[in-house]
């Protein structure tokens, strides 16, 4: 245990030492604690204002209208990836964001709430889609191979606790000002000037460091060219994914999770805004999913110690399907039970278990996948994430009640989770064997010769 344990903080350190990866991961935390923010002053105006979002149906439409920028922006998006430098992509990126989010927050100020400013904040979580994709793509080239699954046990995980302590922030700045459209738009500000400054951070990476090895100008003229032959190049990435079965079986499995994450989510919300709380009283709905985020919080912070240990030592594709059997029981446990503490509980579960998943498979699509193809890849992850989104909320409307509690959905969402864990599990596992003997009979050896103590990211 205290040499496992000696070689996940050694390695946890090199890391962070590598300057490339905090110049990236710098960009990372600035954006995604301005993320946060945003994200608290639009859930203020969207799902906890009295007389908005109280039921599930709401709850679900909204969530749809946020995500269906995200599936529409992201097979450009990761076509864009594999032509444009990506180090100028996460520059102008959170510099349109942050002029764009700030015209949100004057839209608030002076026109008040309506659809021009929910169109505008569609716009802003659009242009998300660029950064995060970006941030994907970009991993592998400041980490080598044998530490992506510390990187991303580091950097997605810290940029999500980044994402809830800026949420922390615009919660406390909620309290503190009071309630109020007015309120959420000096949050919202705030979150621009964020985004500023994670642009200005950009600005300390070396502009060809993060590939691809060969881009073209970013003006519009590659961009007409890049959205004619879209559809041929997402071709070529479904091509190149089909090829790699390990990274077809991760792309499938945190589909289905997302499916029966995302039900949790809205199921989440209305417990926080209906069950649990006074559906008049929308403040006292608003501190319980604080405590609940905070419990999740919590959740992503022990993946990021527990993946890169565990995964070490069972491989990435068992520790995705002991994570799927983790979170089924929990769902489990609600079919008998509706309890704040189980609540909480629930929160660190799939806090840990979401999280864990998300970096392995974050992990085998960047060892697995080549530079060229990289951004198309994670361009097909986006749209498998927010297909998967919608369609939870598609389910969330016709199963969900009310006041969000039902022991039928608990028990669907187990069975999935069981479900995905076992189809996955076994997928991966015949691969292995169906696999292996090639690998001795064409090399005389075995395939993967990387030094002791190193492991491949999809071990």
């Amino acid at each position: 245990m205290s040499a496992n344990r000696r070689s996940f903080l050694s390695d946890l350190l090199v890391v962070l030492r590598g300057g490339n990866f905090r110049k990236l991961f710098c960009v990372r935390l600035v954006s995604q604690a301005s993320d946060g923010a945003f994200q608290v002053g639009l859930a203020s105006l969207v799902f906890f204002s009295a007389d908005r979002a109280t039921t599930p149906t709401a709850v679900a439409v909204a969530a749809v209208v946020t995500v269906v920028p995200y599936t529409l922006i992201g097979p450009f998006t990761g076509v864009l990836l594999d032509v444009w430098q990506r180090r100028q992509v996460l520059l102008l990126a959170n510099a349109v964001r942050s002029v764009m989010v700030l015209t949100v927050a004057l839209m608030i100020f002076t026109v008040g709430v309506g659809p021009p400013v929910f169109v505008a904040a569609l716009a802003c979580l659009s242009m998300n889609r660029f950064f995060l994709a970006g941030l994907g793509a970009s991993l592998p080239h400041v980490v080598p191979r044998h530490e992506l699954v510390m990187a991303n046990a580091v950097s997605p995980t810290c940029g999500t606790v980044a994402t809830m302590t800026g949420g922390a922030v615009g919660y406390g700045l909620r309290t503190l000002l009071g309630t109020g459209d007015g309120t959420d738009a000096t949050v919202v500000a705030i979150a621009a000037l964020g985004y500023a400054t994670a642009s200005l951070l950009a600005l300390r990476i070396p502009r060809t460091l993060l590939g691809p090895d060969v881009s073209a100008p970013l003006n519009l003229r590659s961009l007409g060219s890049v959205a004619r032959d879209v559809l041929r190049d997402l071709r070529a990435g479904a091509e190149h994914v089909r090829g790699r079965r390990t990274v077809a079986n991760a792309l499938g499995v945190i589909g289905l999770h997302r499916i029966g994450y995302g039900i949790m989510t809205i199921t989440v919300m209305l417990l926080c805004r209906n069950f649990f709380s006074d559906p008049g009283n929308p403040d006292a709905g608003v501190t319980l999913l604080a405590q609940a985020v905070a419990a999740l919080g919590v959740g992503v912070a022990a993946a990021a110690f527990l993946t890169p240990l565990v995964a070490g030592r069972i491989g990435a594709w068992r520790w995705i399907g002991a994570c799927l059997g983790i979170a089924a029981m929990v769902q489990a446990l609600f079919v008998a039970d509706a309890a704040r503490w189980l609540l909480y509980l629930g929160s660190f579960v799939f806090g840990m278990t979401g999280q864990s998943i998300k970096i392995c498979v974050d992990s085998i699509l960047q060892g697995d996948v080549d530079d060229a193809f990289r951004g198309r890849v994670f361009g097909f992850y986006d749209v498998v994430f927010n297909v998967a989104l919608v369609s939870a909320a598609g389910l969330s409307i016709l199963l969900l009640p009310e006041d969000g509690y039902s022991q039928m959905v608990f028990m669907d969402v187990a069975l999935l989770f069981t479900v995905a864990a076992v189809l996955y599990t076994l997928r991966e596992h015949r691969q292995r064997q169906t696999s292996a003997p090639v690998a001795q009979t064409t090399s005389g050896g075995p395939v993967n010769r990387t030094p002791a103590g190193q492991r491949n990211a999809t071990d």
